[in-house]
């Protein structure tokens, strides 16, 4: 079996699933969608925002989306494989903690009406904006008339009945890819929430994947007292890594442990891996829980409003882009260049140029532009130069990768490294400045690994711990394949397959990036 870094998410299968009358067809990672979304095209796709092969002159296509919606969205459950499994009362309560108060709004008549738990028929709403036309800006349609279909998905929390005794469970914790605010923060929420459940056996694995193959590697016993105040720093206890050893290998370990619920915080590649770790386990009749904690800082997963550390590099970034607003705005000719994360997905540099209301241009790797030309970034800061005297430019590390050349080299998970457009952009508009006579003070910050290592501020903190709190209800639930998000400001479960078919972009189309380009003023440089 070849290392994790490998898998494929789209040759993954779900064997729970029902057949369905058609199936929307998942979107290859090695081609980008034209349009970003749930429903998003593939070049050559008959329609803007649509992926699926839906019969629209069927008149009872939406009865048809809906049932397939179901059935892709369904949670793949350790009945699955274990039909007889027996579900018991759940030993997490909140009953004692809540009094009723009669002249509360909405109170419950009887003290053993309000228990805490989420009934499992409960559905999040996952799209709010009903579109009159296809042509609205950001609209995602399915049919050509922008036709309104409800879409749900299964919302996130305790469950009445659990389907794992506390005393018989050894949970495991991972933390797999870079660093990210917050990792401590889920690590720490999620041993709580177990403890709290009755387990007493946790451990985390330490260096990502790596830890279940190293055999200098041990496992590190977890517990409250050990993490009770490790959210107050970044970086992750367990320690994080890239690659590491075969699904099968990783199975091995997990047997020999004796580990029957398994939480990985990781990416889209991470969360791969998770997904055929959990098939695996279903393949060896394994009751084993396997639950995704989405960790990525630029918050390319689809269907999630946001992802952990997201807010806290947005915030993190207007140190750096301050930083070079003064610079440029203390010298002759000055120009600020601030690089950020974002290696397919330009939002933390687009909500940095945002917030910050300091930035003239903002590059991200969904919209293209000519760097030289008439029309071109070069032209328009000497546009800028002469008009305002400075200039702040602000790029995600995967944008402009055409401009540069190839590295031809891969990490440890098997992502492209890229060519530095930094420097790229740094170096050419000195010789530019250079070439035309005009003088021009460039200073470039990259403070990639200071916003990584930082601690989580208080809007991640409070996202970390309902992430954490709820993977640890939905493994108790007896769920697995599964991964945690927030979705229309609600706590939902995804089948991980539905997240990791390709990254969340940037829609060029949408509201938000025209309220960049409102902002920054920067025209396009095409």
């Amino acid at each position: 079996m070849g290392s994790i870094s490998h898998v494929i998410p789209t040759t993954l299968s779900l064997p729970h699933r029902p057949s369905s009358r058609f199936r929307v067809s998942p979107v290859p990672p090695s081609r980008v969608p034209t349009k970003v979304g749930v429903f998003a095209a593939e070049h050559g796709g008959t329609r803007r925002g649509t992926s699926t092969a839906v019969d629209f002159s069927d008149c009872d296509w939406k009865t048809k989306f809906k049932e397939d919606w179901e059935a892709r969205f369904r949670l793949p459950h350790i009945t699955d494989i274990f039909p007889d499994a027996p579900p018991i009362p759940s030993t997490f309560c909140l009953k004692m903690r809540t009094p009723i108060d009669g002249d509360f709004p909405g109170h419950y008549s009887f003290d053993e009406e309000w228990h805490g738990y989420i009934n499992n028929n409960d559905r999040v709403l996952l799209k709010t904006i009903y579109y009159s036309s296809p042509t609205s800006a950001g609209a995602e349609c399915i049919d050509p008339n922008c036709t309104w279909v409800e879409q749900w998905v299964h919302r996130a929390g305790p469950r009445e009945k659990i389907y794992y005794k506390p005393e018989e469970v050894k949970a495991a914790i991972v933390t797999c890819g870079g660093l990210c605010p917050g990792l401590n923060d889920v690590i720490r929420q999620i041993v709580i929430t177990l403890e709290i459940y009755g387990v007493e056996n946790i451990v985390g694995i330490p260096f990502g994947y790596r830890g279940f193959s190293d055999k200098e590697l041990t496992e590190l016993p977890l517990s409250r007292k050990v993490v009770q105040n490790i959210h107050l720093s970044g970086g992750s206890l367990l320690g994080v890594s890239r690659g590491g050893p075969g699904v099968s290998d990783i199975v091995d370990s997990l047997e020999e442990r004796g580990i029957n619920m398994l939480f990985v915080l990781g990416g889209n590649g991470t969360h791969a891996g998770a997904n055929a770790i959990h098939h695996e386990c279903c393949k060896r009749r394994l009751k084993v829980s396997v639950i995704g904690v989405p960790k990525t800082i630029d918050n390319d997963i689809l269907l999630m409003d946001k992802t952990f550390g997201f807010d806290t590099a947005v915030e993190e970034a207007q140190r750096a882009i301050n930083s070079a607003y003064i610079e440029a705005h203390s010298a002759y000719h000055g120009i600020g260049l601030v690089k950020l994360m974002g290696r397919s997905s330009g939002f933390i540099a687009m909500h940095a140029s945002l917030s910050s209301g300091q930035v003239d241009i903002c590059l991200i790797p969904e919209v293209p532009f000519n760097f030289h030309g008439p029309n071109g970034v070069l032209s328009h800061l000497k546009f800028l130069l002469e008009t305002k005297g400075s200039a702040v430019v602000c790029v995600a590390e995967g944008a402009g990768q055409n401009l540069i050349q190839k590295t031809n080299a891969t990490d440890a998970s098997g992502n492209v490294i890229f060519g530095d457009i930094g420097v790229y952009i740094q170096q050419e508009t000195k010789k530019y400045f250079k070439e035309i006579g005009v003088h021009a003070d460039v200073k470039y910050i990259d403070p990639t690994y200071m916003i990584r290592a930082i601690r989580a501020n208080a809007s991640d903190g409070i996202l970390c711990t309902v992430l954490g709190q709820n993977a640890v209800h939905g493994a108790f639930a007896g769920y697995s394949g599964i991964t945690v998000g927030l979705c229309n400001t609600h706590y939902a479960y995804f089948p991980i397959p539905e997240v990791i078919s390709h990254p969340r972009l940037v829609d060029p189309n949408s509201r938000m990036w025209h309220r960049c380009l409102t902002s920054t003023g920067q025209p396009d440089f095409i």
